[in-house]
């Protein structure tokens, strides 16, 4: 099994800039790709960003292309999620998952994914 955690979390003004990192552990050779998503007070988890192991290949949800930016360091089994421009909508829990075995890409569902992490708090004041 993998293990995955989180960090980076934290409170930033509006306009500010965090970078999350997504730390793996365990099988992680045995993981396809690994995702953000975010969960907002009271709404349902949502997809960010998500991107392969074997070849970088990313893909973002639409409203946050050029603003958040995933990457993997595969030396290290960490995958980072770079926020800029930051907006109090942003505001929410974000997680990281992976996704353990091929399928379609790109995988943008939450059931897609067999581990996740506990989550870091993300806090954009206005």
């Amino acid at each position: 099994q993998v293990q995955l955690v989180e960090s980076g979390g934290g409170l930033v003004q509006a306009g500010g800039s965090l970078r999350l990192s997504c730390a793996a552990s365990g099988r992680t050779f045995s993981s396809y790709a690994m995702g953000w998503f975010r969960q907002p007070p009271g709404k349902e988890r949502e997809f960010v960003a998500t991107i392969r192991w074997n070849d970088a290949n990313t893909y973002y949800v639409d409203s946050m292309k050029g603003r958040f930016t995933i990457s993997r360091d595969n030396a290290r089994n960490t995958v980072y999620l770079q926020m800029n421009s930051l907006r109090p909508e942003d505001t929410a829990v974000y997680y990281c998952a992976a996704k353990n075995a091929f399928g379609n890409w790109p995988p943008t569902r939450p059931y897609q994914y067999g581990t996740w992490g506990q989550g870091t708090q993300v806090t954009v004041s206005s």
